[in-house]
């Protein structure tokens, strides 16, 4: 049995609460967790790229994760992974190593994104310095795979050197290449002697029927009892048709919205009576005639 095998299911990438001076709203993170586990989420990841991680400094950042995991308590079962990664390689050592201190379940890392042309023995150095320093023995360490945002992609090669290398460190990767060859290549190659967790709901279903332990979405803020429906109905051997059509559409009418983050917290706030957050600049909210689009795109897609 997978050493990590009960971090499986879907996850929230979940934003972050920001009040109306950009700070960090602590106090509105336990009704966002709230809402995702009530929705079906068995979890989910702060400060990935919908929560804006790299916008914010460390000390926000574990002030983010402590008002997650004092809250967690209230939600049994509930996983929080986070995001801990940043250019810097002994900076990203401090906060994942503190992270795990605090009682994350898992992290999930960037490669180091500013040197973009750079040799796989280089990526698995500045891993291999992370996970040894930093991530305790049976906890779980993951790579985060979106070259279209760091240019720098995680290797097949790599990544079967990185689980050979911390067996019982290295669980896996969110996948957000948004390529179904990969999602069958990485099923193929490593079946699931590592997690693969799916970063894009078009890809979901095909990305379980090549052993995919889960999802890792954005959408999932919007969208999460669709997403249960397709997990729950894999485990049993079936299909989640419907669900899977409503995700595929509700997704490419978010990709007309990028980046995510305006998109969805104007959906929580608009659908869902969530605060009207803000994003963090560079980031801008989205102006109020693409916010209308949006609610008539959306419309009856993210069912509850």
């Amino acid at each position: 049995m997978n050493t990590f095998e009960h971090l499986r299911g879907v996850y929230c990438a979940a934003v972050t609460p920001l009040t109306s001076d950009f700070r960090v709203d602590t106090q509105a993170i336990p009704l966002l967790l709230e809402f995702l586990a009530d929705r079906g989420c068995n979890g989910a990841l702060l400060l990935g790229t919908t929560g804006e991680g790299p916008s914010f400094a460390s000390y926000e950042r574990l002030a983010i994760l402590q008002a997650a995991l004092n809250y967690r308590t209230s939600l049994p079962g509930f996983r929080i992974l986070a995001g801990t990664a940043t250019p810097s390689l002994e900076e990203t050592i401090q906060l994942t190593r503190t992270a795990f201190e605090l009682g994350v379940d898992g992290v999930v890392v960037l490669p180091p994104y500013y040197y973009r042309k750079v040799s796989d023995e280089g990526l698995f150095d500045w891993f291999s310095q992370v996970i040894r320093q930093a991530v305790p023995d049976g906890k779980a360490f993951f790579g985060y795979h979106i070259p279209t945002v760091t240019g720098v992609p995680l290797s097949i090669e790599l990544l079967g050197r990185l689980k050979e290398s911390f067996p019982s460190r290295f669980a896996g990767l969110k996948d957000s290449s948004s390529d179904p060859e990969q999602a069958r290549l990485l099923g193929t190659v490593f079946e699931e002697e590592i997690m693969v967790f799916s970063g894009n709901d078009r890809l979901f279903s095909l990305a379980l029927k090549h052993h995919s332990a889960g999802c890792i979405t954005a959408l999932a803020n919007l969208c999460s009892p669709d997403l249960a429906r397709v997990w729950n109905a894999f485990q049993q051997g079936q299909d989640a048709i419907q669900a899977q059509a409503r995700l595929e559409a509700a997704r490419r009418i978010m990709e007309n919205y990028t980046p995510f983050p305006p998109f969805v917290k104007a959906m929580l706030s608009y659908s869902y009576h969530f605060p009207f957050w803000p994003v963090r600049p560079p980031l801008s909210s989205l102006p109020i005639a693409a916010i209308e689009n949006g609610l008539v795109e959306m419309d009856k897609l993210c069912e509850s």
